[in-house]
């Protein structure tokens, strides 16, 4: 990619594109959340346990759905996004629902320029960190944000699934971060017949990566775990095998397709 190219302009636009598209979906189920559904899956809820009275700081939370449903449970939430659009909407939903929850519009890397204090958990989730570059940065932003004896837990799909084409024909991708993708799409992963395009910059990220730039901070690695289907039918060639739990329907059980980890700071 072209050194002089803004991605975080690029995906800042790609991301306020997608944003009235994303909560008119089904793929979103705005109605059902308003009526008080939860937008967390079993995965991160199993991890994320008892966090009544807790400070969640909750990085790239796209129009706040799982935010507040984090409050809901009785966390002091602060969302962040890069998309300000996101986080405008994300204030109309709290208000909404009813929720305290605070946003704030930034990206990852700026965040300490522009919120203060420390927080007993950290989380981020599904699609988040292909948008970011360099990873130590991002464990640098986890790492400030957490209060000693805090922990961060990341629920993330699996770099194996970024190879892919499209439709898991075939490897097209490198499974290493050999520099940024640049990519024009049409239609959103949350309704792929919906009249928007954009483009936008990703990297691919391995697990030695992701694990590895938290142990250099002296965070230890708890938990870690893989899952051979995704609880999201945002992939093409997918089929739900079980209700919520989708996989590709010509690879079956044969790759892991998401990941979850939580460390903590000693």
């Amino acid at each position: 990619m072209n050194k002089n190219i803004d991605y975080l302009q690029i995906n800042r636009k790609s991301w306020n594109n997608r944003v009235e598209t994303h909560m008119k979906s089904a793929f979103y189920d705005l109605e059902g959340f308003l009526k008080g559904n939860t937008s967390l899956k079993s995965i991160e809820l199993e991890l994320l346990g008892d966090i009544t009275n807790k400070d969640v700081l909750h990085l790239q939370c796209h129009f706040g759905q799982d935010s507040i449903s984090l409050a809901r449970m009785g966390a002091n939430v602060t969302g962040i996004d890069l998309s300000d659009l996101a986080i405008a909407k994300a204030n109309e939903l709290a208000l909404q629902c009813n929720v305290a929850a605070n946003f704030v519009c930034s990206d990852v890397y700026e965040l300490p320029n522009h919120l203060s204090g420390q927080f007993d958990l950290v989380f981020a989730s599904y699609g988040t960190i292909g948008w970011l570059p360099d990873l130590k940065r991002w464990a640098n932003t986890i790492d400030h944000f957490l209060k000693p004896g805090g922990q961060f837990i990341l629920v993330e799909f699996h770099p194996v699934v970024w190879i892919f084409d499209d439709n898991f024909e075939s490897i097209v991708y490198n499974y290493f971060n050999t520099g940024a993708i640049m990519e024009n799409e049409s239609g959103t992963y949350a309704n792929k017949e919906a009249n928007i395009q954009q483009d936008f910059v990703m990297w691919n990220h391995s697990l030695d990566a992701i694990i590895g730039s938290l142990l250099t901070h002296n965070l230890q690695l708890t938990h870690f775990q893989e899952f051979n289907y995704s609880p999201y039918p945002c992939f093409n060639q997918v089929i739900e095998y079980e209700s919520g739990k989708y996989k590709i329907k010509h690879l079956e059980d044969k790759i892991p397709m998401v990941f979850s980890l939580q460390v903590l700071k000693p």
